[in-house]
């Protein structure tokens, strides 16, 4: 038995379950369009990065309820006049629908679809919380991750971004998640050695104030560093005294094999202005220096602006949750069932601040001569795209098996960086805030339900 599908059966909210057991006793046997989008921007935000569509994909096709699971829901006071029906259709339960979204790495805006799913309605609501769960972290931090690399390369310097939050992350499997994220969005590497084993990523560490502080002196810690790792070798400076720190360095025998210092407290700008000029003085100009300690886009933003001679970030807390801006305002709504004789009905949610968009939907974007975007067009699946638009949402499973394999992490990540690309520039400045340009089709409009939005 796997211990992955043991667990992710009851990944849930109870009302998912409570509303499924409530579909199977009424016999309500519809098929329904469920659809994940970003109901509001977030006021700090321009754009929004599609991640984690890969894990989506993995949990449809892969759950199960297994009896222990099974056996709790019996357990539960809920479920005490539930027929034992329900229970064996969980027990037989695989996904059988279709599965619509955004590549990982497209630009996306708030009201548009970036899952879709079209399925029996006891299968598609149960996707609910997952679903929602994994695009908010992985979306969230990807988008994050892409206002950090644009303000370390502001000025056309390529340095390099590096994710250290794993420690401050919303739990362990978050900060491997966020690692992930964070890579495809342009991240050169993560410090979590476990997101590198899992996704192929290029991982990156020093050490600790700790190992310093575990010997009589600093010169010892590093010698000490150095004997263990001799070709890879970068020392953290700043435990006691930053500058004194470095000029004990570029005495030592190992500054031959020294590749790099980290500064990880204090005034950032004078500090790395200062051990450049100890180290090129010292004849090694080639030696880098990596920043660290509590980051963001706007910190790292004043460094290159006060041209710090700093080569990479390291990037942590900001970073892996978001700090600003912590959670994405994502709904996963239904916009039409089709009953068994094939009758169709749109469904939307007209309450005050939740209204949503009825109708299975598909995203058209334009771009303008320049190859830059325009705008985008939300119009019917049914509809065909304006002329010179690409439609947005692509067919990922169809009859519950996937339609062609995803492409790999390297791929996603060289996706994201075109589509940032091509952003006008006032959409990645991380002072302005714009608003994507979305509009409507006349077969949305004419919607009877949309009179209420």
């Amino acid at each position: 038995m796997s211990a992955r599908n043991s667990s992710d059966g009851l990944k849930v909210d109870l009302y998912e379950l409570t509303m499924a057991a409530g579909y199977f006793q009424n016999k309500t046997d519809v098929r329904a369009t469920f659809e994940l989008s970003c109901h509001t921007m977030p006021e700090n935000r321009s754009f929004l990065v599609a991640c984690g569509l890969e894990q989506i994909v993995e949990y449809i096709l892969h759950l199960r309820f297994e009896d222990e699971d099974i056996a709790f829901l019996k357990g539960l006071p809920v479920f005490q006049h539930v027929k034992n029906d329900f229970f064996d259709y969980l027990k037989k339960f695989k996904f059988s629908g279709e599965v619509w979204a955004m590549p990982e790495g497209e630009i996306f805006f708030a009201r548009e679809p970036v899952v879709q799913i079209e399925a029996p309605i006891i299968e598609a609501q149960i996707l609910e919380t997952y679903l929602l769960s994994v695009t908010n972290i992985e979306s969230l931090v990807a988008t994050k991750a892409a206002r950090i690399v644009a303000a370390a390369r502001a000025d056309g310097i390529a340095r390099g971004v590096i994710d250290f939050g794993s420690r401050r992350a919303h739990g362990p499997e978050a900060g491997v998640l966020a690692a992930r994220a964070s890579y495809l969005a342009g991240c050169v590497g993560t410090s979590n050695v476990y997101a590198g084993k899992r996704f192929g990523i290029p991982v990156y560490g020093t050490m600790a104030h700790s190992w310093v502080e575990a010997f009589d002196s600093e010169e010892e810690s590093f010698e000490r560093y150095h004997a263990a790792f001799p070709e890879s070798i970068i020392l953290l400076v700043d435990t006691y005294d930053t500058v004194r720190s470095v000029r004990k360095i570029v005495q030592m025998p190992l500054r031959e094999k020294l590749k790099g210092v980290r500064l990880d407290s204090g005034d950032l700008k004078t500090l790395s202005k200062r051990v450049r000029n100890v180290l090129d003085k010292a004849g090694l100009p080639h030696v880098k220096i990596l920043a660290s300690g509590n980051l963001n886009e706007y910190k790292i933003a004043e460094l290159v602006k006060a041209r710090a001679p700093i080569d990479s970030f390291g990037v942590g807390t900001d970073m892996v949750t978001s700090r600003d801006y912590p959670a994405l305002d994502l709904t996963y709504k239904l916009v039409q069932i089709q009953e068994k004789n094939g009758t169709l009905k749109y469904k939307s949610k007209t309450s005050p601040q939740k209204k949503t968009i009825p109708g299975k939907k598909q995203v058209f974007r334009q771009y303008d001569g320049k190859g830059m975007f325009k705008n985008d067009v939300i119009g019917l699946a049914t509809e065909k795209a304006p002329e010179g638009a690409q439609m947005l949402l692509r067919p990922v499973i169809h009859d519950g098996k996937l339609t062609e394999a995803l492409p790999s992490l390297k791929a996603v990540r060289e996706t994201a960086a075109v589509k940032l690309a091509q952003l006008p520039l006032d959409f990645t400045d991380i002072y302005k805030k714009q608003s994507g340009k979305v509009e409507y089709t006349k077969k949305i409009l004419q919607l009877k339900t949309m009179e209420q939005l």
